[in-house]
């Protein structure tokens, strides 16, 4: 509405005044509180703010009223006699509350009778006046002053009123202010002793009441009084946050006052209070939280600290209260402590208005918050005083002691209790909002929740601040009890102080508040992050510390004395605070850094140190110990042991780091050694190594278990030297005990240690002897002293040696035999022993012989040869430069050992073994008998041979022929006569005779088996062989390539090209008689073409048909290449054309080209560009008889001059009227479309493009000749354009026939000046004419006639197809001539349907109109239709092989750069009966009918097709044969290839076909998106178009079932056509209209359209309907192989495809095709 309106009605209205009943009001909202004791709260609370010291509540029963109201006093004794009541049952009658503070003013009067004002007073709290009375009393009554007032319903209605008085003068004074409230029914008082625990608690907040009386009658039941001591002000402690982030509230002042209360309670009220709560169950204990840091928390991720948890403390039952005197009165009172913040506020004006609006006062500039905390003391004893109470209801000041076990007692106070507790241990008081029922504080209300939360932010620093202050009180005491920084304080003392810290931590441990959580979660927020830098005083084992100092206790770290942990006392009592700083991170497990920082502070003892290293051992026992290794190094580099008295002499001080090893007493090794033998400095004391286990010392230290080879290394070692008595070079005694450990462990030893071993003291004089201590070199056995001068072993103690001593000795080296230089010395150089004594020796003590004295004896020269050497006869030889003596060696002349003729040899005898190791050679190496085999020495060489040959496969192995290829050994045959053949050039076949190669011999097979002779020559050698080396004649020729036709899968594919590139076949030059060698691929087989031109210019040969399969793996062929044609006329075009003979058969073979043109190279096509190759013609006119040229064309006789010439020098003849005028001075192309489309190809321009016409007319008449011709035109063109089928024309008919679009005009005289610009030549002519056309760019298409001549109808026509066509043909415009010069009744006679032609052109033209306004509407519908969803692919249409086109508007044609017409594609408009056939079976109808009007598609073919044969008409022909046809079609299929492949590349052998010529045209249209392979099915490869590449990764698993059932029905129907199931592949789209297309000669099928028609007729087994539709579709696809666009020639081939093959579809169809293969081979492309 209007404002202005809303003005006007305002004005127009009435006012009414709002009702409130008033009695809903109160009983609804003021009187209705959730709270226990509300009354009392309110009064309790007004009471203070008007400065009452005392207050008396009285409880009266009826009796008691009437007693005082009457006269008599003798009810007093009535009142004494009477029995005590029921303080439970007992009803009252009245309530009375009574406070000695400041009377009322009239102000306060008059806001006592005003509903929800309350008191404006910013420093009073009381908010309600005395409608929370009427929650009990209907009429309350109030004194105060001397006055009265009265509230009573007037007519006991709804309308409340107040009626106020004075008291009567002479009564008594009244100092009181009173509350009478008659109730409305008599009820029992509220419980009494619960009724004093609340005003114990009430009254300890309030700022001047000090005393409280509760009165049953005249008894009084209570009195409570309290006693505030001296404020002590205390310094806010540093580092504390003393303002919130908002800044409203800033605490200033901190200061502590103690707080007596003293309470006297009657018995009788203990009776009738509620039970005392049995003591709590433990609190919920908050789970530690996993460490964030852990143990190596600045270095890996740590471990977590186990917690201990607290268990649940039983019930204990409570006994029996012993019985008590009602009326006796019990005095009990309690100390507490108060901390108050003095708070400074600072509010904004905004906040500051609203606060006012919500409680009506202004907000205070300053405030106090106050918390109770009873100390620990203090705590104790109240819960002694509590503990001793008889009665069962507990002390009267549970409520105000210290609730460290979270029951909810403590309250948030605004000057009394609220109902809301505040988490922590202790009362809290402060000038908080609060909910209208004062139950709670208000967190709702959007500025009143600031003001609340910013005094919770106060809560939290005063709870923070007192416990700081009291951690800084046991800090104080801790360090005054210290006598020195390293003592401990009293152990009392210390019990105390922890106590202290621990009733610290539990007073201030939050818990959920109620009922907002969000109180102790905003306390205890604040409580924690109010200290800068998160600092937290905390008790631990060493006194107060921050808490980032102090560490959670593990007992696993008992050796850390000096690091500050958690004590287990808190860790127990204090759970729920530590688990708090654990969530918040604060307090933290111990980390390696605790423990380096310890270490390296000081050395261990024996017993720290191994609990250390118990600890880490424990660490590396989880499993992981590599990770633990990169800090190893660091716990042993900071740990350092200290042994003995600290100071002493005897004091060790080892450094964990130097420690290598340790002694395992366990071990085999070391079991024997002496107990006060040495060790080594690096091995860890005995002490403490023998509490671990050698694994765990080795896995967790790195130490090693001590071995013997490093004892014994010690005792080796230089630091022996100052002990003579552990020396072994000097104390034989020590030497034998060492013996003895080492002969103990020698069986346990393994051969690497016992090496070790062995090399210690092998140099060392450790070995006692009878000279003295030797080394073991030079000490021997007593059975080896065969001088009796030699050191023998004597050990000091007599012991005898054997046994394990003996090898250990034996090991170190002590002989058992003399050195056998000694042994040379005094025996062989003597001549006392010969060779066979010497042996037989040798062979006795063989085993003691070391590995050095049998090498040296190897390399000696000890052995005489049988023969000795003619020029050093005393010469010596090694065992190894000598033979076995046998006779077979001695018949090889090889030198054998001479063994004498006395002694037998025996080869298995000691002696021979013993030779055999030293080397004596049993067998000639290889290497020497092979020299042997090659020896000059007839029989020498025999021998060896025949040796080689019986041992070949025993002895000799590791013969191979290819070590040996140098060496001439092998008996052959060459050229008839022995040889002696290396391996490599001698062959096991007989063929290679003729090749003059080395064979053996034909009896000799065994040894080319055992001598691995190849038998045939390799492939590489035969390559090099022929080029080096090629066949001298024709009859060596056929011999040789005879033998290598057997051969040919030996050579690769990269040496048979080799071949090809060698001059190496023999041909004949019957000319000079001599002999070319010519390389294969430049030869050709056969000797027909010899006769022919071709022989003229290529080599034909013919070795037999052996020899020639061999050349044809060369290169050799059957027949020039169109190529190497194209190639010969390139290389000498004139020559080229003398041997042709003439044009004729120049022509013939440029017509081969042409057809052939596939075959040529792009670099032969782009020389033949630049050459003079193409034969142009020239026309020169005759001279008459008369010698003068003729000036008229017809009575002209021409003479064609022929010459070669550029393609760029050639013109093509396609403007016959030019080509008279300009004809004698170009060279003209044959007009032969063939030849004429190579010729354009090669770069030759047609001659309408050099010729430019001109017009030049005189004015303009009008003439009706003009609008006869249009019309006739207009008639005749759609004739015209129904049998011109070849081309497409430039405009539609439909847009030629609008006015604007052709227009004929009339002029006087037209007259023609053609030029001709082309090179050099510059020709111009001009004539008159009587009809030309012409077309400006896209402008209309204007026909201008003579008026002063008879229109021709031919210069019509001619002018007209040039604007029609691309390039118009002389039989265009004789055809349209005719058409628009004869008479529509002789044209119908002619045989032209002029009637069904018209006609049809008409509802074509009106369907395009109809479907451009369908196209339109259609249009403007789809701008308010949704797009389609992607998802779901389209169902496809029905438009046969071929995308429908979209019809589109009509638009003028566009034109090229010199203005010529563009062609725009037309439809196919024609359809044969096989196509009606195929409808008929496949239920499409129409697909191909479409108007000549409409846009056509692109075509797919990525390069272009074979050049079209000559289309020209020869009526007097007669009928292609059949063969021809079908051989075409054979082609066509053969020409289908896998993806992969090319075209079809014989299109130059298609026999023309007349029938295909002229027939119609229908447009080509294919798929232009890519289409990737996605994977193969069985052997069909499967493609997903672009928009479908979502589903690649899925799509073979998803299709599988439907592709297997497409792939089965082209299978089927490709046997038909005995198609290759390769060349056929199938593509999926989402949308389109293409079935399929034919990608050079590669078939596409969609399975889109077969799942959408096929698929589930086939899934039931019917198959038929897929096999006949199928098959047309590879029927259409088949003959693009012959013919690209969609013509009467394609149409022609579709039908001659189908009719072949039609009785084998009807087998099929009959039979039944193989059965349905669901499993198929899946190869899914990455």
């Amino acid at each position: 509405m209007a404002l202005q309106a809303r003005d006007a009605l305002w004005s127009s209205g009435v006012d009414e005044s709002v009702e409130v009943n008033q009695r809903a009001l109160i009983d609804k909202v003021l009187a209705r509180y959730s709270g226990e004791f509300t009354v009392f709260r309110e009064l309790l609370q007004n009471s203070d703010d008007a400065q009452s010291k005392a207050v008396e509540i009285r409880f009266e029963t009826k009796q008691y009223i009437d007693s005082k109201s009457s006269a008599s006093l003798e009810t007093n004794s009535e009142s004494v006699g009477r029995p005590l009541p029921d303080l439970k049952t007992a009803l009252v009658h009245q309530w009375t509350f009574k406070n000695n503070g400041i009377v009322f003013r009239d102000e306060d009067w008059s806001r006592l009778k005003k509903i929800a004002e309350g008191n404006p007073d910013e420093e009073k709290i009381g908010a309600f006046g005395v409608g929370n009375l009427f929650s009990v009393t209907e009429e309350p009554f109030v004194t105060s002053g001397g006055q009265w007032m009265g509230f009573y319903w007037k007519d006991k209605k709804d309308q409340l009123f107040a009626r106020r008085g004075k008291l009567p003068e002479d009564g008594p004074a009244v100092e009181w202010t009173s509350f009478e409230m008659s109730l409305r029914e008599p009820a029992p008082i509220p419980v009494p002793f619960d009724f004093a625990r609340f005003l114990a608690s009430s009254i300890t907040f309030m700022a001047y009441l000090s005393e409280v009386s509760v009165y049953f009658d005249d008894k009084r039941l209570v009195k409570l009084s309290k006693d505030s001591g001296v404020p002590k002000s205390l310094g806010i402690p540093k580092g504390i946050q003393t303002s919130s982030k908002l800044n409203i509230m800033n605490v200033m002042n901190l200061r502590s006052t103690p707080l007596h209360i003293k309470a006297e309670v009657m018995g009788l009220v203990y009776s009738s209070g509620s039970e005392k709560l049995p003591p709590p169950s433990a609190s919920k204990t908050l789970r530690p939280p996993q460490s964030s840091g852990g143990f190596f928390s600045s270095l890996f991720s740590g471990f977590g600290v186990s917690t201990p948890q607290r268990s649940t403390t039983p019930v204990v039952p409570q006994p029996a209260a012993p019985p008590v005197d009602p009326l006796s009165v019990n005095e009990t009172s309690v100390l507490l402590s108060i901390f108050t913040a003095d708070v400074n506020v600072k509010l904004d004006k905004k906040i500051s208005a609203e606060l006012h609006r919500s409680t009506k006062k202004n907000p205070p500039s300053k405030l106090k918050y106050e918390l109770i905390y009873t100390g620990k003391d203090q705590y104790d004893a109240s819960k002694k005083e509590d503990e001793q109470l008889p009665y069962t209801t507990g002390s009267v000041f549970q409520g105000l002691r210290a609730d460290l076990e979270g029951t909810g007692s403590a309250r948030i106070f605004i000057g009394h209790a609220t109902a809301q507790t505040t988490g922590v241990g202790g009362h809290m008081s402060s000038r908080f909002i609060p909910t209208v029922e004062r139950e709670s504080i208000d967190l709702m209300d959007r500025n009143v929740a600031v003001w609340n939360k910013e005094l919770l932010f106060v809560g939290g620093v005063l709870a923070r601040a007192a416990y700081e202050l009291e951690l800084r009180d046991v800090q104080v005491s801790w360090e005054g009890a210290l006598s020195s920084p390293l003592s401990k304080p009293d152990p009392e003392l210390k019990s105390w102080l922890m106590n202290r810290s621990i009733h610290a931590l539990k007073f201030f441990t939050f818990h959920q508040s109620t009922p907002s959580a969000d109180v102790s979660s905003l306390l205890e927020s604040t409580f924690f992050t109010c200290a800068s830098g998160h600092k937290f005083t905390l008790m631990s084992t060493v006194g107060v510390r921050d808490v980032s100092e102090i560490r959670l206790p593990d007992s696993s770290f008992s050796f850390l004395k000096e690091l500050p942990v958690v004590p287990e006392e808190i860790m127990s009592e204090a759970r729920s605070m530590i688990t708090a700083l654990q969530n918040r991170q604060l307090i933290k497990a111990i980390t390696f850094d605790d423990v380096l920082k310890e270490l390296r502070s000081r050395p261990l003892s024996e017993v720290e140190l191994t609990a250390c290293m118990e600890w880490w051992v424990k660490l590396n026992s989880d499993g992981n110990s590599q990770r633990y290794s990169t800090v190893r190094t660091q716990l042993l580099d900071a740990t350092v042991l200290t042994m003995g008295q600290p100071g002493g002499p005897d004091e060790k001080i080892i450094p964990l780091n130097t420690i290598r090893s340790f002694l395992n007493p366990r071990s085999q090794q070391l079991a024997g050694i002496p107990s006060d033998s040495p060790l080594p400095d690096n091995l860890l004391p005995p002490s403490i190594s023998r509490n671990f286990t050698p694994d765990a010392l080795f896995s967790s230290f790195g130490f090693r278990e001590l071995t013997l080879t490093e004892w014994l290394q010690y005792l080796c070692s230089p630091a022996m030297s100052t002990k003579p008595e552990y020396d072994m070079g000097l104390s034989a005694p020590w030497a034998e005990q060492v013996l003895g450990v080492l002969a103990r462990a020698w069986p346990t030893l393994s051969n690497e240690t016992k090496g070790q071993l062995v090399a210690l003291l092998a140099k060392k004089a450790c070995i006692p002897t009878s000279n003295g201590m030797k080394i073991p070199g030079d000490s021997y056995f007593a059975n080896a002293d065969i001088f009796h001068d030699l050191p023998v072993v004597t050990l000091p103690s007599g012991a005898a040696v054997k046994s394990t001593m003996e090898r250990v000795l034996t090991a170190l080296g002590v002989r058992k035999h003399v050195e056998l230089q000694i042994i040379f010395n005094r025996m062989i150089k003597t001549n006392e022993w010969t060779i066979p004594e010497l042996i037989k020796y040798l062979a006795s003590v063989q085993s003691t012989l070391s590995a050095d004295e049998w090498q040296r004896l190897k390399l000696t020269a000890a052995f005489s040869p049988e023969v000795p050497t003619a020029d050093n006869p005393s010469k010596r030889l090694r065992a190894g430069e000598l033979y076995e003596p046998l006779d077979v060696f001695r018949h090889l002349g090889l030198p054998v050992i001479a063994w004498g003729a006395q002694n037998k040899w025996r080869s298995s005898s000691p002696e021979a073994k013993l030779l055999f190791d030293l080397g004596l050679q049993r067998q000639p190496p290889l290497n020497t008998l092979i020299n042997l085999c090659a020896s000059s020495t007839p029989d020498i060489r025999n021998s060896a041979f025949q040796y080689l040959i019986e041992n070949v496969d025993t002895k000799y192995k590791d013969y191979k022929p290819v070590d040996y290829r140098n060496v001439k050994f092998i008996p052959a045959l060459k050229d008839g006569a022995p040889y002696l053949a290396t391996p490599d050039e001698v062959y096991s076949n007989q063929d290679w005779v003729a090749f003059g190669f080395p064979v053996i011999g034909p009896t000799a097979k065994d040894v080319s088996l055992k001598l691995r002779i190849r038998e045939h020559p390799p492939s590489a050698f035969l390559v090099d062989f022929l080029r080096n080396t090629p066949p001298k004649d024709a009859a060596q020729a056929r011999r040789w390539f005879e033998v290598l036709a057997g051969r040919v899968a030996d050579f690769s594919g990269a040496q048979l090209s080799q071949l090809s590139q060698y001059a190496m076949v023999p041909a004949s030059q019957s000319e000079k008689g001599t002999v070319q060698h010519l390389r294969p691929d430049h030869c050709y087989f056969g000797r027909s073409g010899q006769d022919t031109f071709h022989s003229k210019l290529f080599t034909f040969v013919d070795f037999g048909t052996l020899a020639n399969n061999f050349l044809s793996a060369c290169g050799a062929k059957q027949e020039p290449s169109v190529d190497e044609i194209a190639q010969m006329l390139l290389a000498n075009p004139h020559n080229f054309y003398q041997l042709a003979g003439g044009p004729t058969n120049f022509f013939n073979e440029l017509r081969n080209i042409a057809v052939n043109r596939r075959g040529l190279s792009s670099t032969t096509v782009a020389r033949m560009k630049k050459s003079a190759v193409l034969l142009g013609s020239q026309r020169k006119i005759l001279k008459n008889e008369k010698g003068t040229n003729s000036g008229d064309y017809d009575d002209e006789e021409w003479d064609l001059q022929y010459d070669l010439k550029r393609p760029d020098q050639i013109i093509v003849a396609d403007d016959t009227h030019a080509l008279q005028l300009f004809g004698s001075s170009l060279f003209c192309a044959p007009q032969e479309d063939m030849l004429e489309d190579f010729y354009l190809v090669l770069g030759s321009r047609r001659l309408s493009s050099i010729v430019k016409e001109e017009y030049r007319t005189t004015v303009e008449v009008h003439d009706p000749r003009a609008e006869e011709t249009r019309a006739l035109i207009l008639e005749r063109l759609p004739l015209f354009l129904h049998e011109y089928t070849h081309a497409k024309t430039k405009v539609t008919y439909s847009w030629l026939n609008t006015d604007r679009n052709f227009v004929v005009k009339t002029f006087g005289k037209i007259t023609v000046n053609k030029s001709l610009a082309y090179g050099d030549l510059r020709l111009s002519k001009s004539q008159d004419a009587s009809a030309v056309a012409k077309r400006l760019g896209f402008g209309p298409m204007q026909l201008w006639i003579a008026a002063n001549t008879t229109v021709d109808m031919y210069e019509v026509a001619t002018s007209l197809c040039r604007l029609f066509f691309e390039s118009p043909k002389a039989n265009d415009a004789l055809l349209f001539m005719t058409i628009l010069s004869t008479d529509l009744r002789s044209l119908k006679r002619r045989g032209y349907n002029v009637d069904r032609i018209l006609r049809e052109q008409r509802a074509k033209r009106q369907a395009a109109e109809d479907a451009e306004k369908a196209r339109l509407k259609a249009q403007a519908e789809a701008q308010t239709l949704p797009p389609p969803l992607i998802s779901n692919p389209p169902q496809p249409s029905i438009p046969g092989t071929i995308s429908p086109p979209t019809t589109a508007p009509t638009l003028p044609p566009p034109v090229d750069e010199d203005g010529k017409a563009l062609s725009r594609p037309r439809p196919p408009s024609i359809r044969n009966p096989i196509q009606r056939i195929r409808d008929r079976f496949t239920g499409r109808h129409g697909s191909d009918d479409l108007g000549h009007d409409s846009m056509s598609f692109p075509t797919t073919s990525s390069s272009p097709l074979p050049p079209k044969p000559v289309t020209q008409r020869n009526p007097t022909q007669g009928a292609t044969p059949i063969s021809n046809i079908h051989a075409n079609i054979d082609m066509a299929i053969q020409a289908c290839r896998p993806e992969s492949g090319g075209l079809l590349r014989n299109r130059e052998h298609m026999q023309q076909v007349k029938e295909t010529l002229n027939e119609g045209y229908c447009d080509i249209s294919g798929r232009t998106g890519d289409l990737k392979h996605i994977g193969t099915m069985g052997d069909v490869k499967v493609y997903l178009s672009e928009e479908a590449l979502s589903q690649s990764e899925t799509f073979m698993t998803t299709k599988h079932s439907s592709l297997a059932r497409f792939i089965h029905i082209i299978t089927s129907v490709g046997k038909i056509y005995k198609l290759p199931l390769t060349s056929m592949h199938i593509f999926y789209d989402l949308h389109g209209g293409i079935i399929a297309f034919n990608r050079n000669g590669s078939i596409f099928l969609n399975l889109r359209y077969f799942e959408s028609w096929h698929d589930a007729d086939v899934a039931e087994g019917n198959i038929n309907t897929a096999l006949i539709s199928w098959y047309f579709t590879l029927a259409h696809e088949i003959a693009h192989n012959l013919v690209e666009p969609h013509n009467s020639e394609h149409e022609f081939y579709f039908s001659a495809i189908c009719e072949k093959h039609i009785m084998d579809l009807r087998r099929i169809l009959l039979v039944g095709p193989a059965p349905l293969r669901q499993e198929w081979n899946l190869k899914i492309e990455d």
